[in-house]
C-alpha cells in the first residue's frame, strides 16, 4: 500500500480551505500535504520529540500532547475536520476520544486497520494471530491496544451519536467500497454529530 496514495485518499475528504486538527500526526506530512495542496490550515498534535521536530522542519503547526488526556485545550467546533489516522487502536478510551473528535470538529475522519480483512480471518482461522503490512507486529509485541473492524466502527458511530458520512475500506491504496469489511486491509470514515 502506497503512503502517498492513502494520504491522496484521506486528503480527498478535506474539503478545500479548511480548518485541520491532526491527532497522532507523527511527522507532520498529512497536515503538510493538505496545507500544500488543499490550502488548508491549523494544527497537528503529536506526543513524540523526534516527530514533533519534524513537524516543525516541515512547516506544520503541532502541539505535543496526550491523547488520552483529552481535547480539552480546543474549544467547541473549532476546526472544520479533525484527523484521527490509525490512532484509535492506541487509545486506551475511544469512545471519548471520538466524542471529543466531534466536539472539536465540525466533522472528523478516522482510519484504522480492519481485523476482519481475509488474510486477518485466514490467519485466525488456522489457529494464528495476524501479522500483515497493516498490522505488522506479533501478539505480544504490538503498540495497539486494540483491534477493530470495519462494521464494529459503524456501530461504535452509532452508540456515539454520529452520522456516516462517508465510508470505505482501502487495499493497496484503492478505495474499496464493495464488501469493504472483507476486502480492505484498512478502515476509513468521514462523520459528524448528526
Amino acid at each position: 500500500m502506497s503512503a502517498v496514495q492513502v494520504m491522496e485518499q484521506i486528503a480527498a475528504l478535506v474539503p478545500q480551505g479548511s480548518r485541520v486538527l491532526d491527532l497522532g500526526c507523527g511527522t507532520g506530512e498529512l497536515l503538510a500535504y493538505l496545507q500544500k495542496h488543499r490550502g488548508c490550515t491549523g494544527y497537528g498534535v503529536e506526543l513524540n520529540d523526534a516527530n514533533l521536530l519534524e513537524c516543525v522542519k516541515r512547516g506544520v503547526n503541532a502541539i505535543q500532547l496526550n491523547l488520552e488526556e483529552g481535547l480539552s485545550i480546543f474549544e467547541d467546533q473549532s476546526f472544520d475536520v479533525v484527523l484521527q489516522l490509525e490512532t484509535l487502536q492506541h487509545l486506551r478510551n475511544t469512545e471519548a476520544m471520538l466524542r471529543e473528535t466531534a466536539r472539536v470538529g465540525r466533522s472528523g475522519i478516522v482510519s484504522f486497520p480492519n481485523f476482519a480483512h481475509w488474510p486477518n480471518r485466514l490467519q485466525v482461522l488456522l489457529g494464528r494471530m495476524p501479522v500483515t503490512r497493516v498490522l505488522p507486529y506479533q501478539w505480544y509485541d504490538t503498540p495497539n491496544i486494540r483491534v477493530g473492524t470495519y462494521a464494529d466502527f459503524e456501530v461504535l458511530a452509532g452508540k456515539c451519536g454520529l452520522r456516516v458520512l462517508d465510508s470505505f475500506g482501502i487495499q493497496e491504496g484503492r478505495a474499496v467500497r464493495t464488501l469493504p469489511n472483507l476486502m480492505s486491509s484498512m478502515a476509513v470514515f468521514k462523520f459528524d454529530r448528526g
